[in-house]
């Protein structure tokens, strides 16, 4: 096998075996990628913490005076309408009303939720028994509510939220006050999500960055030319600006309505922000693993458009970069300290000092995305191995796509076309 000499002069080193050359040379440049890759992704983190408030800012601000309606869609969520009913009766917004449009419900969600609400006249339950075929579920929920609740038709404000959500008692009256402050027509919240589970804890945090890859912050809350985006877990709007835009029967067949209104306000004009809660809204997603990987596929095949090329690319993005540079920045910080003695100081050093720059960056920003994520630090250094599901959730959107694999939510099976 041929043999690598380093000399200077008359200095020479032990012999390397020209393969391990190769390979610390490949892990540098693999090693140099993730730097600068995670030096730009850390400063966009800082730069959006610096330039965005939280809806926690919102705290301090006075109350506008404006009513709002809160609009809750529920399918079969026994489970959690009850702590939502009770951080809503706790809200301290003066003029909020809560309207609870349960959706074709088969088990307790009605009672549990009566029980939960008591006397406390703030709160309406409307039963929808049907929905019609050219309507996604939720959808049609929340707009029956809108158009047959007379608190929603006469609320300055409308907000739409989901039934597994949890209220600060000040989260109304703080995001009214930003949005009147900031003169918006609709502004979202990015939840901050439960990790109480295993995959809440390591995969999570990695299946939201992805998310904010696609969808930065400051993009989707640009004035003009922004990259649209709204959670459907909170979205609250202007009542006018939501009547211009035909409100959700203008998305009346989109699984993903939150991204399709936000695209709407977008084409209209409308000012809109996309906001971290910090706190303030509280969302536990899944329950299970494997409702985990069912919701974030619905998720991204909405977002990527119903595009599998680009559902394809985005996987293999994930793997590459939140995976295989890491693991190899390791391996080359490794190979430099195995080969200290057979190879010359410079370039070991040298191999050491690249890989261990890059790692201490990557795990900064990691730190930063777990930490915003409310997930333990402890996991910031398995992301790699939590970006391995999502890249794999990826691909099976495409695929699921392509084969035209029909989609189960909100008690309906739904075909999704590619485009």
């Amino acid at each position: 096998m041929a043999r690598a000499v380093y000399s200077i002069g008359r200095y020479a080193w032990p012999p390397v075996e020209t393969p391990v050359a190769v390979m610390l040379v490949l892990l540098v440049v693999a090693s140099l990628a993730l730097g600068v890759y995670w030096s730009v992704g850390l400063w966009q983190i800082v730069r959006t913490m610096r330039t965005l408030p939280t809806a926690r800012a919102g705290l301090g601000l006075p109350a506008p005076d404006l009513s709002v309606c809160v609009v809750v869609p529920a399918h079969n969520e026994e489970r959690t309408i009850g702590h939502l009913v009770a951080s809503l009766r706790g809200q301290d917004h003066p003029r909020m009303r809560v309207v609870l449009a349960l959706d074709r419900c088969t088990d307790s969600t009605a009672s549990v939720a009566r029980a939960a609400i008591g006397d406390d006249e703030r709160f309406d339950v409307l039963e929808i028994t049907a929905c019609p075929d050219d309507w996604a579920g939720k959808v049609n929920a929340v707009w029956a509510a809108v158009t047959r609740s007379p608190a929603a038709r006469d609320a300055d404000l409308l907000l739409f939220a989901d039934a597994d959500t949890t209220f600060h008692p000040g989260c109304v009256r703080a995001t009214a006050a930003i949005l009147h402050q900031r003169g918006l027509a609709l502004l979202s919240l990015m939840s901050t999500l439960t990790a109480d589970r295993w995959f809440e804890k390591i995969v999570q945090p990695a299946a939201g960055l992805e998310l904010m890859y696609q969808y930065p912050l400051l993009r989707a809350s640009r004035p003009t030319d922004r990259r649209a985006f709204a959670n459907g877990q909170f979205i609250l709007f202007r009542a006018d600006a939501y009547r211009r835009i035909g409100g959700h029967e203008s998305v009346r067949e989109h699984l993903l309505e939150d991204l399709a209104l936000a695209r709407e306000a977008a084409r209209h004009g409308l000012p809109a922000a996309l906001l971290l809660a910090d706190g303030v809204l509280v969302c536990r997603m899944y329950e299970t693993w494997a409702e985990f990987r069912r919701g974030w596929r619905r998720i991204y095949t909405e977002c990527a458009n119903r595009r599998p090329g680009r559902l394809r690319r985005a996987s293999l993005r994930v793997a590459v970069v939140n995976g295989l540079l890491p693991i190899a920045a390791v391996a080359c910080l490794g190979l430099a300290l195995a080969q200290r003695d057979a190879a010359p100081v410079w370039a070991t050093g040298l191999s050491a000092a690249v890989a261990g720059g890059a790692l201490l960056v990557w795990l900064a920003a990691m730190v930063s995305v777990y930490r915003l994520s409310a997930a333990p630090l402890w996991a910031a250094p398995l992301h790699p191995f939590a970006s391995i599901p999502i890249a794999s959730i990826l691909a099976r959107a495409a695929r699921d796509l392509v084969t035209r694999t029909p989609t189960q939510w909100g008690g309906r099976s739904y075909v999704r076309e590619s485009r």
